[in-house]
């Protein structure tokens, strides 16, 4: 149960002009988002929060609904809702529809992708956590094992770039980059699914992230926005021409 004089100080900080449910919710926001409540921890019922809040069943259930919406809290019918883990699933769901909806929003989408991840890998070579080092060191170890897979090799694509979100040490980054997994992943399956892809192909798509890895791990914050922009020029554009190439399994204009 939620501690009653951290909710009180939460909601009364609330300004009274918002809606009761979008002041409930955003208290409880930030209950889960400071770490008050765990990952996994039970919510109070409707009820308690109706008590603790002064509202009514149906406004903290509408509260609840929206944290759900955000993915901040598991809910299902009959049981307590529960608390989840800070995560970007709700901003990949909603790239996820946008990429496969027209051509024109994968290359709008990956063109803000490129913007982002600039940004990110200037970060992280700045701060160079280890465990973001690792983990992009991990993903182009297993890049050679996956070459001419796929499915593999986009896996460990994306686990890379997570790794880069994880060297800059911000949690919030970190969210934003898995937010773009479906973005990364669409483009990444096109490049890899080009017929005329030789072994060579990916050998370069492979030394491109590792000279990403080595500006990042040496703290060369010029060398890594320029190797990030390498990436982007030799690879993703290159697998959106093909997505709008006539007979292409890409999605329509």
């Amino acid at each position: 149960m939620i501690d009653k004089r951290k909710t009180d100080a939460l909601f009364e900080a609330t300004p009274p002009t918002g809606r009761l449910a979008d002041a409930v919710s955003q208290s409880i926001a930030g209950a889960l988002l400071e770490g008050r409540i765990a990952p996994g921890e039970a919510l109070p019922s409707e009820g308690e929060i109706a008590k603790e809040f002064g509202i009514s069943k149906p406004i903290a259930r509408e509260a609840l609904r929206q944290l759900a919406g955000v993915g901040l809290i598991h809910t299902q019918q009959g049981k307590v809702a529960r608390a989840k883990a800070l995560n970007g699933e709700p901003l990949d769901r909603f790239y996820g529809y946008a990429v496969r909806s027209s051509l024109k929003r994968l290359r709008e989408a990956n063109e803000m992708r490129r913007v982002v991840e600039t940004g990110i890998a200037q970060l992280a070579a700045e701060r160079r956590a280890p465990e973001g080092i690792a983990q992009m060191e991990e993903a182009t170890r297993q890049m050679r094992e996956t070459i001419l897979q796929p499915g593999g090799f986009t896996e460990c694509d994306i686990a890379f770039h997570l790794g880069m979100a994880a060297a800059t040490g911000n949690s919030m980054i970190k969210v934003q980059m898995e937010g773009l997994g479906s973005i990364q992943r669409e483009v990444s399956e096109l490049f890899s699914r080009r017929s005329n892809r030789s072994k060579a192909d990916w050998e370069r798509t492979i030394a491109r992230h590792e000279a990403v890895l080595e500006a990042i791990r040496s703290g060369d914050v010029e060398a890594a926005r320029a190797s990030i922009d390498a990436h982007y020029e030799a690879a993703d554009l290159a697998s959106l021409e093909v997505a709008g190439e006539p007979g292409s399994e890409g999605p329509s204009a």
